[in-house]
């Protein structure tokens, strides 16, 4: 029976890392075309207030990390990237196919749309393009790559927090019953099933062996 709903799962993940895979590629596209638009307008500028005294556009050339921290450390940065989205994709692939995860499926993307956004400049230029500019508690400039990464991370925080059950998050163990496909995208509810059935199996031994 697992064998012939195989086929079925396959194609439904595949379905749904390839929407995706359209979110992100969209995402990476607006956070180029935002830094495009900067170094076209913005560079070699003064800073253009949006709201004076608190956001302002202001072209900066970022060798470091998110919000200008470690500079001139592009291979290490770069390799970090790679490695998160690596993990991305992993855990991406062995997500359950329910649509509680929904949520976890468009975080995800984010942080990758914003991991690989930035590593693009790196590769590119040996540089980020950052822009924007927060000065009313004078925050370091950032992109919009950064704003997909933080953003992610905030409800990432709060969906662990408050809707996430520890047995929602089952699937990221290394232990997937026999190891075939379909028990690795089981449904989480078969698992709570079996486990209630056991717990009233449990019961009604007690039970019985209490009136004896």
């Amino acid at each position: 029976m697992k064998a012939n709903n195989e086929p079925t799962i396959i194609k439904q993940k595949k379905r749904l890392l390839t929407v995706d895979l359209v979110i992100m590629l969209f995402l990476i596209l607006a956070d180029q075309a935002a830094k495009y638009a900067a170094t076209l307008y913005l560079k070699g500028k003064p800073a253009i207030p949006l709201i004076p005294n608190v956001l302002e556009l202001n072209y900066l050339e970022n060798r470091g990390a998110a919000f200008g921290m470690l500079q001139n450390q592009k291979i290490f940065f770069v390799f970090v990237a790679a490695v998160i989205l690596a993990v991305i994709v992993f855990v991406l692939f062995i997500m359950p196919l329910q649509r509680k995860y929904t949520p976890l499926h468009i975080l995800l993307v984010m942080i990758a749309a914003g991991a690989a956004g930035n590593m693009i400049d790196r590769l590119r230029l040996d540089y980020v393009v950052d822009f924007i500019s927060f000065v009313l508690i004078h925050f370091p400039i950032f992109n919009v790559a950064d704003i997909y990464v933080t953003i992610a991370t905030v409800f990432f925080v709060v969906l662990f927090l408050f809707y996430y059950k520890e047995e929602d998050l089952e699937f990221l163990g290394f232990r997937h019953g026999d190891g075939t496909i379909s028990d690795r995208y089981k449904p989480l509810q078969d698992r709570k099933t079996k486990k209630k059935e056991k717990t009233t199996a449990d019961h009604s031994t007690e039970t019985i062996g209490e009136k004896q």
